[in-house]
């Protein structure tokens, strides 16, 4: 009974969202009590396979390079986010709830929480069930359990890997607790359409939360010059630039953080970049008063035929 009191939960949750995150909209609302303490929280987001997970999980390397406690979050029904750090496939928040018949007092933090490589601790929130519910309702109960557990007291960063476009106020739960949003862009139409739907998304929660942008990760790119051109329009600037090299590709194939990969030039070019950035990130980045662009005029200013 109590699973399936919770499944409708899953399915309700959108519907008994408040308005007020963006006009017209149906979001998930944010408990006040459900804060993430004093650890710095970013959101990365992004067109589906441009690289989000790749980027957060050496990002959060990065950080615990520079001494930090991280935790990254994984908020993809693929729950394929912390691979490289742990070498597996972690079991989901949703996967062990349901174990338990949703009763979460029975749970153990050794159930949901994996240490992965340089003690970056590892979450994977997982999905409702195909076609229900809503992701922002399984990201609420991934903070709460964590709070619960006291897991957020003792950290000082956290990363969201949510996947791909925004569509809905699910997607968009995470920016409810960040800091700070990070777009991770190729420099093609496709992704910085994307990215200007998230750019929306990210100014419609900022009327509620405090989360802002924090600025543009060119992934998987040689040059930068149409996310240069969007930038200057929409009111953003690139962050780090990471180029399109076959170690990047492969170390998902070895299970494997960049920063554990045999060392090259290049690759050390870019583990360079990604201390940087996290380098950059903690010190504080300047939120940007970033604005969306209409759809008709993104077509004309990157010439879209």
């Amino acid at each position: 009974m109590n699973v399936v009191i919770d499944r409708r939960k899953l399915a309700q949750s959108c519907g008994d969202a408040k308005k007020g995150d963006g006009e017209g909209s149906l979001q998930v609302k944010l408990d006040p009590a459900v804060k993430l303490g004093t650890a710095k929280v970013f959101a990365v987001y992004g067109k589906g396979g441009i690289g989000k997970s790749t980027t957060s999980s050496n990002l959060s390397v990065a950080f615990s390079k520079l001494g930090k406690r991280v935790l990254q979050i994984g908020c993809d029904p693929k729950h394929d986010s912390t691979f490289t750090l742990t070498k597996q496939m972690l079991p989901t928040v949703i996967d062990v709830l349901e174990s338990v018949d949703f009763h979460a007092e029975e749970l153990r933090v050794e159930d949901f929480v994996f240490q992965g490589y340089n003690g970056v601790m590892c979450v994977e929130a997982g999905g409702p069930p195909a076609g229900t519910g809503c992701g922002g309702y399984v990201v609420g109960q991934t903070v709460k359990l964590l709070k619960e557990h006291h897991l957020l007291e003792d950290t000082d960063v956290v990363i969201f890997d949510v996947l791909g476009d925004v569509v809905c106020g699910g997607f968009a739960a995470p920016l409810q607790h960040a800091d700070r949003a990070v777009i991770v862009a190729a420099n093609d139409f496709d992704s910085i359409f994307a990215m200007n739907r998230i750019v929306a998304a990210i100014g419609a929660k900022a009327k509620n939360y405090g989360v802002r942008v924090g600025g543009v990760v060119a992934n998987r790119s040689a040059a930068t010059d149409q996310i240069d051109r969007y930038n200057e329009h929409a009111g953003l600037k690139t962050l780090a630039h990471f180029p399109d090299l076959d170690a990047i590709r492969r170390s998902r194939l070895k299970k494997s953080t960049l920063f554990e990969m045999d060392s090259t030039p290049e690759l050390e070019a870019v583990k360079t970049e990604y201390m940087r950035l996290a380098a950059q990130l903690w010190a504080g980045v300047t939120p940007l008063d970033a604005h969306a662009l209409k759809d008709r005029d993104i077509f004309d200013l990157l010439g879209y035929d």
